[in-house]
């Protein structure tokens, strides 16, 4: 069987436009060559040129499909904007699970500075799970009671 390149090469031009820039060479190559397997498939029965239009709509119908089901790589070396103007590669942004979170130390020291020592012992006992005894109990609940008129107070203000 005689195969009609010029007549798939034309066929290929009318729809190459419809790929990507950068991929038309490949859609174009891509139909001429589905074209030319479909053709020798088809046996004894003429290949016209209602046919070859459609074959060369599902190429280019399969090319889209299986460009859209590829995953989107980012490299982590990319350059994006951090929201301030800067320009930081992307994996300067993965936060890190072992980082110290300073705004939150500063604050917990700010606030130990200022507590009683008593209720800092208090509180190491409670987190290393040692009991307390009646009187640091009775501490404890006194300084919870006065912490919570303090909130009380803000709240009705």
């Amino acid at each position: 069987m005689q195969l009609d390149w010029e007549k798939y090469m034309e066929i290929a031009d009318k729809f190459q436009h419809k790929a990507r820039y950068q991929d038309r060479e490949d859609l174009r190559q891509g139909i001429i060559l589905r074209l030319a397997e479909v053709a020798l498939n088809n046996g004894h029965k003429p290949f016209r040129e209602g046919a070859m239009v459609r074959v060369a709509s599902y190429t280019v119908m399969a090319y889209w499909r299986d460009l859209m089901r590829q995953p989107n790589i980012t490299s982590l070396n990319e350059e994006i904007d951090d929201g301030e103007g800067n320009s930081v590669e992307l994996y300067q942004t993965i936060a890190d699970d072992n980082a110290i979170d300073l705004e939150a130390w500063l604050n917990a020291k700010a606030w130990l500075m200022g507590c009683p020592a008593r209720l800092v012992s208090i509180a190491y006992k409670k987190a290393i799970g040692k009991p307390l005894n009646h009187k640091e109990q009775v501490y404890l609940s006194y300084q919870r009671q006065k912490e919570l008129k303090k909130r009380q107070k803000v709240l009705t203000f």
